[in-house]
């Protein structure tokens, strides 16, 4: 039986997501002796992923927008149709909808924010997956046959292969939705939350939106994405989409810079997963340093500058 592994794009191309989805089935289908497909929707360059043995790819316009009962009745049709063992799936928002959904339809289990490949654990396949907001970890076996898998963002790493899949047209028949998409923003020539290795954030200590340059100038240095704490969106000063934690996006970046956070438990419930974390703040007593990898006692409005300037000498220097 082989893995099967939903390679999500957008504006029909790979998102960052696919190549690390990529990686991690291949190699769960070397430790089980069998092949790794993908599949992908509507995307213009499928075979663009290498090391899979094939990639199924669907065309299909009325796919173009995302609903959730759309999507999982397609894979869950898929999945069965493959007849593979396990379907890796990602971490995104759209991915943990359907989860759940594609387990109900084919009758699988679902083990979600799983970070390693699987472990054999007093004779049975457990997987290795984070627990209370990060703060955890659990080794979970699957009942059933068949498994979905969730692997968490930046768990597993991309580890690129050059040799060329077969693709494939399929095409599924799509069920009528009960929910109808009648408009969708789409934030463009940014860095987004949800792709982005690297995430600068503040929250109150820049004083106001007037401020908010210091974070932008940071996040172009460094190719970032921009985010806040959730005072800062409540009080209009940023958008709600920028709005990291608990209650909001959650993150697992390589570099997560925080300026002028306290470091609610909130924040930080949100932000756990992130490799690297770096505080700016004025308060030495601040939460967020005992959650610190690296901490800078100091003002904002004179630090954020000097890091900028110091950082553009840098990527000057190794151009």
């Amino acid at each position: 039986m082989s893995v099967l592994v939903y390679l999500e794009s957008e504006n029909k191309a790979y998102k960052k997501s696919a190549y690390e989805l990529a990686s991690y089935a291949i190699a769960l289908a070397g430790q089980l002796s069998t092949e790794a497909i993908g599949l992908v929707i509507n995307n213009d360059t499928p075979e663009n992923i290498g090391g899979l043995n094939q990639i199924i790819s669907i065309s299909n316009e009325s796919l173009n927008t995302f609903t959730a009962e759309r999507y999982a009745s397609l894979l869950s049709a898929a999945f069965e149709k493959s007849g593979s063992q396990y379907l890796v799936i990602s971490s995104s928002a759209d991915s943990k909808y359907i989860g759940g959904m594609i387990a109900a339809q084919s009758g699988s289990s679902f083990i979600p924010n799983v970070i390693a490949l699987p472990e054999n654990i007093e004779g049975k396949t457990a997987f290795k997956r984070t627990v209370f907001t990060n703060k955890g970890f659990a080794y979970t076996s699957s009942k059933s046959e068949r498994c979905i898998i969730g692997l968490s963002k930046n768990s597993f790493g991309v580890h690129h292969s050059n040799a060329a899949p077969k693709v494939e047209a399929m095409t599924l028949e799509l069920t009528n939705d009960r929910v109808t998409v009648t408009n969708q923003a789409t934030a463009n020539g940014k860095v987004t939350i949800a792709d982005a290795d690297i995430v600068v954030s503040a929250g109150r200590g820049l004083k106001g939106p007037e401020n908010w340059h210091l974070v932008e100038d940071l996040a172009e240095v460094l190719g970032a994405a921009t985010a806040c704490s959730k005072p800062v969106s409540d009080l209009g000063w940023r958008p709600h989409s920028e709005h990291v934690g608990q209650t909001g996006k959650p993150v697992a970046t390589n570099l997560y810079i925080a300026i002028g956070i306290s470091g609610a438990i909130q924040h930080l419930a949100g932000i756990n997963a992130s490799k690297v974390k770096v505080v700016i703040n004025n308060d030495p007593e601040a939460p967020f340093f005992k959650a610190a990898d690296y901490g800078i006692v100091g003002d904002a409005f004179t630090v954020v500058p000097q890091l900028i300037e110091k950082l553009k000498v840098f990527k000057a220097q190794n151009a």
